[in-house]
């Protein structure tokens, strides 16, 4: 389903295709594991793969957010797509997610 890269501190998933109701729940556990792990600060998902985001791919997304807030850990999606940016602004989470344009805005 994704991709995970590894940095010092640093996990990035990047996941593929559609996050819907057939894939949310491992989407999330892969999220809640990464997060989980002692040696990791900050999450990052990129999103550039993604093709399509129903609400549970994004309740999906909003609890991996809100677990990262309670362990004192970053969490910033980036690379998303037109069309799944209106999802978030459209729901007004736009606001709530720290969303970068490109790798290149984040602190890697």
């Amino acid at each position: 389903m994704q991709a995970v890269l590894k940095s010092p501190n640093i996990q990035v998933i990047r996941p593929y295709g559609c996050l819907n109701a057939t894939n949310a729940l491992e989407f999330e556990r892969d999220l809640t594991t990464t997060l989980t792990k002692e040696d990791v600060s900050s999450l990052y998902v990129d999103l550039a793969d993604v093709e399509s985001l129903d609400s549970c791919g994004l309740m999906a997304l909003v609890s991996a957010l809100k677990l990262a807030q309670n362990l004192g850990k970053g969490f910033q999606l980036y690379s998303v797509s037109p069309a799944i940016r209106i999802i978030f602004e459209l729901t007004q989470l736009d606001g709530v997610f720290e969303i970068f344009e490109h790798k290149a805005e984040l602190a890697i």
